[in-house]
Order: C-alpha cells, then structure tokens, then sequence
C-alpha cells in the first residue's frame, strides 16, 4: 500500500435485518462455516488497503463479543446508532485522532460478504486523486418502470441509471461534516446521498456483479455459490 495515500474502512453493523425472519441479525447468519460478518470483514481486512476498520455495533449487540474478528488488532468497535448514518458517523469519531482529515475512508455495508480486493484497489486507484471520491456502482440490465402503486406510469431510461453498491468512498472529514450536517434527514439513505444535499458530485467505479448484498434467505446460498466460484 501507498504509504502516503491512508484509507479506513467503516463498517455499520447495527441492524437487525427484519426481512431475513431470522432469530439473529443477518449479519450473525451461518455462511460458508463463518458468519457473513466474519466474511465481510475478513474480506477488508485481507486486501492489505486499510490503516483499521470501525465496526459500529449495536450496544445490545450479545454476538460480537463472541467473534474472533471483534478483537483483531486492525478492528475499532464503535458504538451504533439508530439509522445507519449515524452508525457511520459513530464510527468515523471513533477514528478522531488516528485518520487525518484528508485520509480516504470506504464505507462497506456488514452483509456484502462477497467483496473482492480487486474492487477495492480498483476503487480506491480510481478515486484518489477525485476531489469528492464516489461509490461501486452497477449499470442497470433491466428495463425500469416508474409506477404508482400497482400501474406504470412511465419507462426510465436506464442509460442514466446505477445501482449503489458499496464500498463508498469520501475524505474523513468531508464524510464526517455531511453526515453531521444531514443528521435526521431521511434522504440520508447512504454517504453518497448525504453529499448530494450539499452540493457535490460523487463518482462512480464499475464494480463486480457478485458483490450482492444479504436481505433475503435465499441470498444466502447465492452469496455461497459466488464465494466458491471467486476461489
């Protein structure tokens, strides 16, 4: 790694995951004989990019105590918040004297196991000379429909149209001040939407296809069949 260029990860792991119907956070779901968080982070950890990753986790949280991962030395607990911003924004001020304010954090979501190092240096060679930085990204295949309620109402042009993966990646301190300035707004949806309220432009990098996030029970054993197909 750049010994100059200085990147952290963030990871908001504070949610309870309502639509997987399981007993457990979904981060806390078996995959592949580890949890998908124990994946998730060792992906992080693994691809050599980061100075350390903030996890935020719920104060309630009895699972990541019991982690091997919880006390790696790279890894920063934080404590997490009632939305995701401000689990991100807990964890950014836990980095308040180690990242400095032009360092590069990249925000990755807990149940995005299937993260390769390919796209994380691909991002971060892409954006570090960016004076805002950007987020993964994938071009839309389907043909999108805007509707109200059940009736279509009109057909997007899906040149204009990505879907927001993550990492998302911004300055320390750009990232920390827009969250600060967007708390409580509800268009807050991911750090890119809270640039966007202020004014600025992210970017985005093609990411891969297999970085799918865990919401539903049969994502799980789509996230296996991609892990075994990237080894």
């Amino acid at each position: 790694m750049n010994q100059i260029l200085k990147c952290w990860a963030v990871v908001p792991a504070a949610g309870v995951g309502k639509r997987m119907q399981a007993d457990r956070p979904k981060q806390y779901l078996p995959l592949a004989g580890k949890t998908v968080i124990e994946h998730t982070l060792n992906r992080l950890l693994q691809s050599g990019a980061f100075q350390a990753v903030a996890v935020a986790i719920s104060l309630e949280d009895p699972y990541w105590p019991e982690l091997d991962v919880s006390k790696h030395p790279n890894v920063i607990t934080a404590p997490g918040g009632k939305e995701r911003a401000d689990s991100v924004l807990s964890a950014l001020k836990s980095l308040q004297g180690q990242a400095a304010e032009d360092d590069w954090v990249l925000v990755h979501d807990a149940a995005r196991p299937c993260l390769t190092a390919s796209d994380i240096h691909l991002q971060i060679e892409t954006l570090k000379n960016d004076a805002v930085g950007g987020i993964l990204a994938l071009s839309s295949h389907d043909t999108l429909k805007h509707v109200d309620g059940d009736t279509i109402t009109a057909t997007i042009d899906r040149k204009h149209v990505w879907r927001a993966l993550t990492p998302q990646m911004f300055k320390y301190g750009m990232l920390r001040d827009a969250l600060q300035q967007t708390e409580g707004n509800p268009a807050v949806t991911d750090e890119a939407s809270a640039l966007e309220l202020l004014g600025f432009q992210p970017k985005i990098v093609e990411g891969r296809p297999d970085n799918i996030k865990i919401t539903r029970p049969e994502d799980l054993a789509l996230a296996q069949f991609y892990m075994e197909q990237q080894t």
